[in-house]
């Protein structure tokens, strides 16, 4: 059994900004066990005042559009200009083993060799989102330890990956050029979200095609509805080989979080995730607490018998679990 110190010893070790005590309290935090989660919460409940500081940015993007490379650039930059920087690498978990390569600190290694750059990676597991079940907890444990700027890698681009828009202050879409017809490939309520759009490997032979693929995004967001926050997604271009465009990106979040601020948004912003993350705990609970239940999983196989042999409805069966 592994020991376990008290809360407080958690608390305070995080809080002196100690590594290994972070990192085992994260791991606490992303525990199924019941003992585990409790620990965790006491822990977050003591480091909650030193939390929520931090500008946590989250990045994703089409396969092949070199997120991990992308955040070791622009990590890198962020560490140069004295931030502190945790990143929080989600890699996708196999349906069929439920296993993760968790290779994230091999893709940045200089980042991760980094002592002001603190890089976890952490399975995604069945939760949608791309983003693991339990990143809420990992970020406010990384605000409480001091980083200053909180990056959130996820899976890639999905149908139901706009679960980050509720963790982050500025959403970033990564995308390419050159990778077909753009425009039709567009995630449309993934765009809707985005703060911006970076057009990723502008570099070399690419470069002009990065840019007409800049203008017809531009064009294309203006198509979109406003976001009724008064910032209008900008669309840069960007290379992670040359450190071309990773400067600008920098200088137009913080834009970004001024006006936020200045406006009221970022609070209202902020107080709709935490609404967000209750919601979501509450149907996580309630899903647990109804399949735990005394004699569930056999009433279950009992039902997916019928449904199977097609004398009972999916819907007929639902409401016959929720009646019992």
């Amino acid at each position: 059994m592994r020991h376990r110190l008290a809360p407080h010893q958690y608390a305070d070790g995080i809080l002196r900004g100690d590594r290994l005590l972070l990192s085992r309290a994260i791991t606490l935090a992303e525990s199924s066990r019941p003992d585990d989660q409790a620990l965790a919460q006491a822990v977050l409940t003591q480091v909650l005042p030193a939390t929520g500081r931090s500008i946590r940015v989250g990045i994703t993007g089409v396969p092949g559009v070199g997120k991990s490379t992308f955040i070791e650039a622009f990590g890198s930059y962020l560490i140069q200009q004295g931030y502190r920087l945790a990143v929080l690498a989600i890699d996708p978990t196999s349906q069929r083993s439920g296993g993760s390569l968790l290779g994230d600190k091999t893709r940045m290694e200089t980042l991760s060799m980094n002592p002001a750059a603190y890089i976890r990676p952490s399975p995604a597991g069945d939760s949608l989102g791309g983003v693991a079940q339990h990143t809420r907890e990992t970020m406010l444990l990384c605000e409480a330890a001091g980083f200053d700027v909180i990056l959130i890698e996820t899976v890639g681009v999905g149908q139901s990956e706009t679960v980050v828009h509720g963790l982050v202050d500025f959403f970033l879409l990564l995308m390419l050029a050159g990778a077909g017809d753009e425009l039709q490939g567009m995630k449309r309520g993934i765009m809707e979200l985005a703060d911006a759009l970076a057009i990723t490997k502008a570099d070399g032979d690419t470069t002009a095609s990065a840019r007409r693929a800049q203008l017809d995004y531009t064009n294309a967001l203006h198509l979109f509805p406003p976001t009724g926050t008064g910032w209008p997604p900008p669309v840069r271009t960007c290379s992670a080989l040359t450190g071309d465009g990773i400067a600008d990106l920098w200088t137009m979040i913080l834009a970004h979080q001024q006006q936020m601020h200045q406006n009221g948004e970022f609070q209202q912003r902020r107080q709709a995730q935490q609404l967000t993350w209750f919601r979501a705990l509450l149907r996580q609970r309630l899903d647990a607490r109804f399949y735990s239940q005394p004699g569930m999983s056999e009433r279950l196989a009992a039902l997916e018998v019928q449904i199977r042999a097609g004398t009972l409805l999916p819907a007929a069966a639902v409401q016959v679990l929720l009646d019992e």
